[in-house]
């Protein structure tokens, strides 16, 4: 379908004539176009100018727009302006000075001499950093570009536009001061000792766009070498919104989660962590299929290879011991869950399915099957897309997720406050708002970050209380004992 990110705004000059815009309206159908403006900026008795913007489906049908309009009889293109390239250009995002620089007096307070005596202040109580910088408020947004999403390994500077959006969508959804840091980095250590080096300065990060198998150990390595909250959003970001929206869509076919057949396509980063909170959720029948069909301890290449995560998988899923192909997994199931490839499953497969079956076909820009044909077997559909129903997208809870445990002063992410963030965004939905084309809700949605972070910065509380010795104020005291880690790391948390 044409959508915004494919919209042009051509400037042309066509002949004063009566039919003028309804022909250049005509040809963009005709080229299976859509206009969605359309503005005269200059006119005389014998032509006019005039900028008309229209959505494609692609780079490539943009072209064939384009040639429709220059075969109308004494249209002239004179310029064309790619909008999503615009939107674009010197970059997303701004840093600027919360405080005024008018003079000298200005001057001397935000920096030298008086900025001298806040240094101190820190170096002599580290914890003061957190008070008197903007590291209480900022999150890094690191990426190696080596797994952006519908690309690839594109590197870090690709990667670049992808990471800025993401630090826009912070501050707009959940005022948190995002900077996007694309390292050239190789290998495990090497973007660890990166991050860690840089980690003084933020109170989180968000790991974005990293291939697996590294992202796993990469998160696993920083989690225990920092004391700030690492979030992998591509795992657990997905994983999250998968099972608010999944939550509510057993309450709209009125199946418990803890009863349901769960197939999965895909055992990455992102199918792995659905998988994992599911199961912390209550699953108890939960099977995935990767490229090589069923995940099955017995499949050689699981019993004789060295890939320790899908060696999990094959142990804690698949009770059944199901074998064979995802479709001949599919037969029965209530649940379909796809983060694999597009184009895998046909209506037919879906068929296949339980009644009430929910299906959620999350790979992008292309499901694992046609939605519309989905819809006409199962009872629930959801897409990673926002040109269908119910998308599922990690810019529901990565902002709140953030919020939340940056003003819990959180050290770290827990499965059981990632539960609490899906239940939490589940509810935003009520019970007179839940069908089946309204299971999660708009990322626009008023309430969605401040639920989120709600629910977030309470489960760290319970944490806090359940680990703590005594009263709140002695783990406060405790926060407060120099570690044996050294090293910039870990002085400022």
């Amino acid at each position: 379908m044409p959508s915004a990110s494919n919209a042009l705004t051509i400037r042309l000059t066509a002949p004063a004539r009566a039919t003028t815009i309804g022909e250049l309206t005509s040809a963009v159908a005709a080229a299976g176009g859509m206009t969605t403006a359309l503005d005269i900026s200059d006119s005389t008795p014998q032509a006019m100018t005039i900028d008309l913007t229209v959505a494609g489906t692609s780079a490539d049908h943009n072209e064939e727009i384009v040639a429709a309009l220059n075969d109308i009889e004494g249209v002239q293109i004179e310029r064309i302006s790619d909008r999503t390239f615009l939107a674009h250009l010197g970059g997303k995002i701004t840093v600027e000075p919360k405080m005024p620089i008018r003079n000298r007096d200005d001057l001397s307070l935000i920096y030298t001499p008086g900025v001298a005596r806040v240094c101190a202040a820190i170096a002599k109580n580290p914890e003061d950093a957190r008070r008197l910088t903007i590291k209480r408020n900022t999150v890094a947004v690191v990426t190696d570009g080596t797994a952006v999403l519908g690309l690839g390994n594109i590197g870090p500077l690709a990667a670049m536009p992808v990471m800025e959006g993401k630090a826009a969508l912070f501050k707009r959804f959940a005022d948190v001061d995002a900077f996007p840091i694309c390292l050239d980095a190789n290998g495990v250590e090497d973007i660890v000792a990166h991050v860690k080096a840089i980690a003084p300065a933020f109170a989180g990060i968000n790991l974005e766009d990293i291939s697996a198998p590294r992202c796993f150990e990469i998160e696993r390595r920083l989690r225990e070498e920092l004391d700030i909250p690492v979030f992998h959003d591509d795992q657990h970001g997905t994983a999250i919104v998968a099972v608010a929206a999944l939550t509510n869509a057993l309450r709209v076919v009125g199946k418990k989660l803890e009863d349901v057949q769960i197939v999965q396509s895909g055992a990455g980063a992102a199918g792995t962590a659905i998988m994992r909170l599911l199961m912390k959720a209550g699953a108890r029948h939960v099977t995935v299929a990767d490229v090589n069909g069923i995940v099955n301890p017995e499949r050689d290449d699981i019993k004789n290879g060295d890939d320790e995560q899908l060696k999990w998988i094959a142990d804690h899923t698949n009770p059944e011991r199901h074998r064979g192909t995802l479709q001949d997994a599919l037969r029965g199931a209530d649940v379909f869950i796809g983060v694999s490839a597009g184009n895998i499953l046909t209506g037919d497969d879906i068929a296949t399915m339980n009644t009430d079956a929910v299906v959620f076909a999350m790979a992008n820009p292309t499901p694992e099957v046609d939605p519309q044909e989905a819809a006409k077997h199962a009872t629930v559909v959801a897409t990673g897309r926002s040109d269908f129903a119910n998308q599922i997208n990690n810019v529901l809870v990565f902002p709140g997720v953030f919020r939340g445990l940056l003003d819990a002063r959180s050290e770290t992410v827990t499965d059981d406050l990632m539960l609490a963030a899906a239940h939490a965004l589940a509810d935003v939905v009520t019970p007179d708002e839940l069908n089946p084309t309204y299971i999660i809700p708009s990322v626009f949605h008023k309430d969605v970050s401040t639920v989120v972070a709600r629910a977030v910065s309470r489960a760290v509380e319970r944490d806090e209380q359940a680990q703590a010795p005594g009263p709140k104020t002695e783990a406060i005291a405790l926060m407060n004992i120099p570690t044996k880690r050294t090293g910039s790391q870990r002085a400022d948390a």
